[in-house]
């Protein structure tokens, strides 16, 4: 062989894994395990888990306690006009599958919104607050992917959440009450199964429902790098978002703020099922989640992260 074939030659391979870089696609998966790991990991984020598996427990055993010599729930007052909440405790002792729908109104308004508060205002800030923020993006993540990782993992924990509260709920159902046929808030019976994909169904909107709050905390979060105080901030917005939307005189902007049309899972009891109010509060938490998300993002991706 002369010369100049040889040095036409390549240099041999060392096989098809030598000296490739990480996909950016595997990157990124791998990215948002850590995040995973690193949200439940945390003894806050088990905390919170713990406390909302147990409301469905207390409220099983309120139930079971009042209606223990025959009379009904509330002492016979609790109708139609008492919203989702006390319309579902009405029928716990009857089936005790409604102690998931019972569990997932009486915690929606203020537990669950209260824990993703916690768990996406501390997303950034929180990382930030202890230093590890500027090392973590040292490394080849990139802040958009970053970002993009924080909320998914987010919204992951707002279905984890969902999911204690409603299969303790089941659970607990299960053994202090009957379980069957389903009667409908439009006063017709489903089988049992179909109540059970229901109930799958509302788990999943309720936890759809938090994604605007859960993009409104990861903004907060990159305000500023202390933690208590993006959890706080986030917290006492939702608080006042939801002392505003029980203004009469603020009717007007009530259809716009994101926690008005949460209760709206109860339509998925109806026979048929009423689908408008539920579309237009999915449709709301995604406008808060796009607006949000810029907001986050645009924000973050100009952070002095040096300091």
């Amino acid at each position: 062989m002369s010369r100049a074939e040889t040095a036409v030659r390549p240099p041999p391979k060392e096989g098809p894994r030598a000296r490739r870089p990480p996909s950016r696609k595997l990157w990124t998966l791998g990215l948002f395990r850590s995040e995973l790991t690193i949200t439940f990991r945390r003894r806050r984020t088990l905390a919170l888990l713990a406390v909302l598996a147990a409301v469905p427990v207390l409220i099983g055993i309120a139930v079971k306690i009042e209606t223990s010599d025959g009379s009904p729930v509330g002492g016979g007052g609790g109708g139609e006009g008492g919203g989702a909440g006390p319309a579902f405790l009405t029928q716990i002792t009857n089936n005790g599958l409604f102690l998931v729908f019972a569990a997932l109104a009486a915690t929606l308004p203020v537990f669950l919104p209260m824990a993703v508060g916690v768990v996406a205002g501390d997303a950034v800030a929180g990382e930030a607050n202890a230093g590890t923020l500027r090392y973590l993006l040292v490394a080849p993540a990139g802040r958009t992917r970053l970002l993009l990782a924080k909320y998914a993992s987010t919204m992951v924990f707002c279905l984890v959440a969902t999911l204690a509260v409603a299969v303790s709920a089941l659970v607990t159902g299960a053994l202090l009450f009957p379980l069957g046929d389903v009667t409908t808030i439009s006063g017709t019976r489903i089988g049992f199964g179909d109540g059970l994909l229901r109930a799958v169904l509302i788990a999943a909107v309720v936890a759809a429902s938090l994604a605007g709050l859960a993009a409104i905390g990861l903004f907060v979060s990159t305000l500023t790098n202390s933690g208590v105080a993006a959890m706080a901030a986030t917290v006492g917005l939702l608080i006042t978002v939801q002392i505003l939307d029980t203004i009469p005189q603020l009717h007007a902007i009530h259809p716009y703020l994101f926690p008005h049309h949460w209760l709206s899972f109860a339509d998925l009891l109806r026979e048929p099922v009423y689908w408008d109010e539920v579309l237009d509060n999915l449709g709301l938490q995604a406008l808060y989640a796009a607006v949000f998300g810029s907001a986050a993002w645009a924000r973050f991706t100009t952070k002095d992260i040096t300091a």
